[in-house]
């Protein structure tokens, strides 16, 4: 199967399900204008965020993605986020909106797509409440459901 490009009216249309896959859409970030890198350093650590408070570039490295074997460039960032700040206690607490905790989740795993039912494993919060959030008329943070096709 292969990731279809759908259009913004295409995906309103659609009425995901608790088993409809979602992930962070890039291509909605380019669209909206917004700077990924500047949300992904909201959802640094304390210990991070007081390190980066004054770094605005970070490079971009080598990193090898443990299910595929495959190297892929990731932004320092997001790497710290997968390997430092998604293990601490706090960073799924619950102090933590439902839209940031499952932006998180993507953030921790590498975008790999998950269902609401998996989010909710992960989250604590009800699938139910997770898919009325993701599938209504607003967009977070880019988090759309992954089309897939033949």
């Amino acid at each position: 199967m292969s990731n279809m490009k759908v259009s913004p009216l295409q995906l309103y249309l659609i009425k995901p399900t608790l088993d409809t896959p979602f992930h962070i859409s890039r291509e909605w970030w380019e669209r909206e204008g917004r700077d990924f890198r500047i949300e992904l350093r909201a959802h640094l650590c304390p210990e991070h965020r007081a390190i980066y408070k004054d770094h605005f570039d970070t490079e971009v490295i080598d990193w090898v993605d443990e299910r595929t074997g495959e190297v892929i460039q990731v932004d320092g960032l997001q790497h710290l986020i997968q390997e430092h700040c998604s293990r601490q206690p706090e960073y799924l607490g619950r102090d933590v909106s439902l839209v940031d905790a499952v932006f998180r989740v993507f953030l921790a795993n590498g975008n790999r797509p998950l269902t609401c039912r998996e989010l909710a494993d992960i989250t604590g919060r009800p699938a139910e409440r997770i898919l009325r959030t993701l599938s209504g008329g607003r967009v977070y943070k880019g988090l759309r459901p992954v089309l897939t096709g033949q």
